[in-house]
């Protein structure tokens, strides 16, 4: 049995290992075009910041040791230009000396990735992208060169890769500029998430450019659409990447209306015994059942490995073409990961939710050291699914979001995270997990608790629904209502309600605190006494961060 693997790194490489530890006796060929087969590209970045010092860290296999361990015949310098499935062979051309030659197969992998998306700007070729090796080594180059020049450098696109790239070229002394077409960085996050990841990058320097897209790169600078320039000595585009499909489609595999490659749950495509993986196919969404573009390094090892057992003739299960989206990304001092679905993506899809908002310490707060985290989980205010989940921090938070990708996974509702028990100790914990604790709060939000968001109350809320919500109750001290109050608030302490309950006039009223511990505790006491209150989720907090990304959405500094 022959197979052959078009493209390395993720995907192919593990299908590649996988298939040898499966059968040892198998012709198992890889063709990569570029001239490193096995790389870490999510270090790309750290090696630009220096974080990485040596590239050789970089480089995990070679053709080399791979056929010393595992007897892959790995030729790189080789692009396959066309696959002919009746006949199962490939065109392949070698990039050096530009001959061609065919090659036949019983299986054939492809794992071409995806392509940085380069816009048709004018002067866009002096811009750099990120994608593999030979990208970090021309970008290692022009930071140093612009260390030498004026020491500006612009990154057009503040996704995850921008974002990272942003925070090295600042560690290498880089005064840089960050672009964004959308009105926020991070634009899979909520904007009150987002804001704590761009009040960090404000801080360390960075210059915010949001709502607006770049519409022409100069030799030393970069025009705007708001008709502004930056200076540049370099610029990187990070705005996307597009499944690798120009081969695929030619060869009359399958595409599909979100551009990547159609699969079934064994990664097979409509072609026979012709397999695909990673960025270039499309994959299903855990929530909706629908196609959804995944580029995650640790779903395209999956699918290596599942396209392996595939070959094998092992059984591969339904959940195998299937992604949910979690990712993280360090920015300097904090985290931010998410897991699911935004508020953003429900709202645009029609979908009910409700958002429950929490700001816990890390570990217990009487242990040294104990950092704030924000965590965001949305849920079906019916059933109690897990939609999805956010998270901003310091520490623990990549912890948090693993354990509800987890509970996603496993269908768990948010209830049931009640019930999960988790490693507790002071330096790593608290007797209450975080994550236990927005199961309290999704419990007794099913159980009838009325909570409100924080676009829905205050200056900037839909016009009816702040109406509706009428009065807005303060529960925090008399010294916390003078540092900063939801404007046309009254101040009435939790501990004095009881008592001064009856100030509270009928309808529809709103109480807060500063995270949302105290409002609950509020809520629960008023609606005993016969009020109609709700609580707004996250408390003062939550509503002051959306109040801060709103601002900065809207060029004014927070």
């Amino acid at each position: 049995m022959k197979t052959i693997i078009v493209g390395g790194v993720a995907g192919g490489m593990s299908a590649a290992t996988r298939l040898r530890r499966l059968d040892e006796q198998a012709e198992i060929v890889v063709f990569e075009r570029g001239a490193h087969v096995s790389y870490a590209n999510c270090g790309l970045p750290y090696y630009v910041g220096g974080v990485i010092p040596r590239r050789e860290a970089l480089l995990l296999q070679t053709p080399e040791s791979l056929d010393a361990r595992f007897r892959l015949d790995v030729r790189t310098g080789h692009e396959v230009t066309g696959i002919d499935g009746a006949a199962k062979t490939v065109t392949v051309r070698r990039r050096d000396t530009g001959a061609e030659f065919t090659e036949s197969y019983d299986h054939l992998v492809l794992s071409l990735g995806a392509a940085p998306f380069t816009p048709p700007l004018p002067g866009v070729e002096r811009a750099l992208t990120l994608r593999d090796v030979t990208d970090v080594d021309a970008l290692a180059a022009a930071t140093d060169t612009a260390l030498t020049a004026g020491r500006r450098a612009t990154v057009i696109g503040a996704g995850f890769i921008g974002v990272e790239v942003a925070e090295n070229l600042a560690e290498r002394g880089l005064s840089v500029t960050l672009v964004e077409l959308a009105d926020q960085v991070l634009p899979p996050l909520d904007p009150e998430m987002a804001w704590y990841i761009a009040e960090e990058l404000i801080g360390r320097g960075i210059e915010l450019r949001l709502g607006t897209q770049a519409t022409a790169i100069g030799e030393d600078h970069v025009t705007l659409s708001d008709g502004t320039t930056v200076s540049s000595d370099l610029v990187l585009l990070s705005i996307g990447v597009r499944p690798e499909t120009r081969l695929a489609r030619a060869a009359g595999i399958t595409i599909g209306d979100r551009g990547g490659v159609v699969l079934d749950a064994a990664m097979r495509t409509n072609l026979p015994q012709v397999y695909a993986v990673g960025d270039m196919v499309e994959k299903t969404d855990v929530l909706t059942g629908a196609a959804a573009l995944v580029p995650l390094a640790n779903v395209a090892n999956k699918q290596g490995r599942r396209a392996a057992d595939a070959i094998a003739g092992l059984p591969v299960p339904e959940s195998s073409a299937s992604a949910l989206g979690t990712a993280v990304v360090k920015v300097f001092d904090l985290t931010a990961a998410a897991t699911g679905a935004s508020g953003k993506r429900l709202r645009a899809e029609g979908r009910q939710y409700v958002s429950v908002h929490i700001h816990p310490a890390h570990h217990a707060g009487y242990y040294p050291g104990a950092r704030q985290m924000h965590l965001k989980m949305l849920m079906d205010p019916v059933t109690g699914a897990i939609l999805g989940a956010q998270g901003v921090g310091a520490e623990g938070v990549e912890r948090r979001i693993d354990v509800l990708a987890t509970a996603i996974a496993g269908g768990l509702t948010g209830p049931d995270l009640i019930d999960l028990e988790l490693a507790y100790a002071p330096p790593y914990g608290s007797a209450k997990d975080p994550v236990n604790m927005l199961g309290y709060l999704a419990d007794n939000i099913l159980a009838g608790e009325q909570v409100v968001s924080w676009n829905e109350v205050g200056p900037g809320s839909d016009p009816q629904i702040g109406a509706r919500h009428g009065l807005l109750i303060d529960v925090r001290t008399p010294a916390e209502f003078a540092k900063g109050t939801i404007p046309g608030s009254v101040n009435i302490p939790v501990d004095e309600l009881r008592a001064r309950h009856e100030e509270i006039p009928p309808g529809h009223n709103t109480v807060f605190c500063q995270v949302g511990q105290r409002g609950h505790v509020a809520s629960r006491m008023l609606g005993q006494l016969g009020h109609d209150v709700a609580n707004l989720s996250g408390g003062w907090l939550t509503w002051s961060a959306g109040q801060k990304a709103r601002a900065l959405a809207s060029g004014r500094r927070p």
